[in-house]
């Protein structure tokens, strides 16, 4: 009597390799991109060329990329770096970064002196 495996045995957990895209989940993944608004247009062509990609939302005022879809998170980190750009995932501290950023915009004061 012989084991046949099926799709609920096959786990791969030796380091370096992946499950194939059709076993992963969808996920969504959040990028800081380092960008003006010409770079929109670069940032959507550099994922078009990755498989699993669903959709991507790009917000220019707040430098942040969304991207849904089965591609894995450092493959899409990887693609839009290829491209030109400097880019990171987004955490919490990039939100609040954000945030603090937009709100003092207009009034940075240093030893008395207005710089915006």
């Amino acid at each position: 009597m012989f084991f046949i495996p099926d799709s609920n045995h096959l786990k791969l957990n030796l380091p370096g390799l992946h499950a194939p895209t059709s076993l992963m989940q969808e996920q969504t993944v959040e990028l800081k991109v380092e960008m003006v608004g010409i770079h929109e247009k670069r940032v959507r062509k550099c994922l078009s060329k990755l498989k699993g990609i669903e959709k991507v939302e790009v917000d220019v005022s707040s430098q942040k990329v969304v991207v849904t879809g089965y591609a894995h998170r450092n493959k899409i980190l990887k693609a839009i770096r290829r491209g030109g750009l400097k880019a990171d995932f987004w955490s919490t501290q990039n939100e609040l970064l954000s945030v603090y950023a937009s709100a003092s915009y207009g009034s940075l004061r240093f030893n008395n002196v207005n710089f915006f």
